[in-house]
């Protein structure tokens, strides 16, 4: 662990965060199936010229799980009322893969808690449909239709959703219905709206969210520049460590 952790409740739900360090407050926001603790170098490097938040996000690390299927928008909504209980009145905002979807959506809906937006091989583009998705799609109708066909039906389902699904789907448990919700939410109208000067960052060899998702936010976000990782893949922060942290100081300050 990085820090003694901290829980606050929000809207009757328990989050788990980590704080370190003085000066403007940056928020840390990890990706699907990960935690507060996958920024721990992140983390412990900033905290020596910031104030540093890692949250648990709503289902994740040692955070409860969301009541419902929610989607990037509910995150942001936690995440605001997160800013308002600890009187967090404007922060830089870091986002990786799925964080980056929340830090979209705060910093769009609210800009004027968000000083400084990182993104960080961010999700939010809907990816151009293919063969291999649209055979994905019909394999899921079929799975649902045969459910009806008592157990045997619900045993051939589950082992079409098991070929169908993605693994972070395979792997979502209680928070498989939030996935699908989230991935369904296109983030591309709402990124003109962004007025915080926003540093893109991407691996060369991310293939979960692509280079070219980058470059499409370079061009709808009004004040973003992105820089590619070379030899670096969806978690370009850990791939390039160094450069990332130079990278992200230099922009900070």
């Amino acid at each position: 662990m990085m820090n003694r952790v901290k829980f606050i409740e929000i809207d009757q739900l328990k989050i788990a965060y980590q704080v370190e360090g003085i000066g403007h407050p940056v928020i840390l926001l990890h990706g699907w199936g990960c935690e507060a603790n996958t920024f721990k170098s992140v983390f412990e490097s900033l905290s020596n010229s910031h104030q540093v938040y890692a949250l648990d996000l709503p289902g994740f690390g040692l955070s409860e799980n969301p009541p419902t299927a929610w989607d990037a928008s509910d995150y942001a909504k936690l995440l605001s009322s997160f800013f308002d209980k600890l009187n967090i009145n404007k922060a830089h905002l870091i986002g990786h893969s799925y964080g980056g979807r929340i830090s979209i959506v705060l910093a769009a809906e609210e800009a004027e808690k968000v000083s400084k937006l990182i993104l960080v091989d961010s999700a939010g583009i809907i990816p151009r449909r293919t063969v291999k998705y649209h055979l994905r799609i019909s394999i899921s109708k079929i799975g649902r239709l045969i459910r009806h066909c008592g157990t045997f039906g619900n045993r051939i389902a589950d082992r079409l959703a098991h070929r169908a699904g993605s693994r972070d789907y395979q792997e979502a448990g209680a928070m498989r219905a939030t996935l699908v919700k989230s991935v369904n939410q296109n983030l591309r109208p709402i990124l003109p709206r962004i007025q915080a000067p926003t540093l893109l960052i991407w691996g060369e060899n991310d293939i979960d969210t692509p280079v070219s998702d980058g470059k499409i936010m370079e061009e709808e976000i009004p004040q973003a520049k992105l820089v590619v990782l070379d030899n670096a893949g969806h978690y370009s922060f850990l791939d390039q460590s160094q450069q990332f942290f130079q990278i992200v100081s230099n922009f900070l300050d």
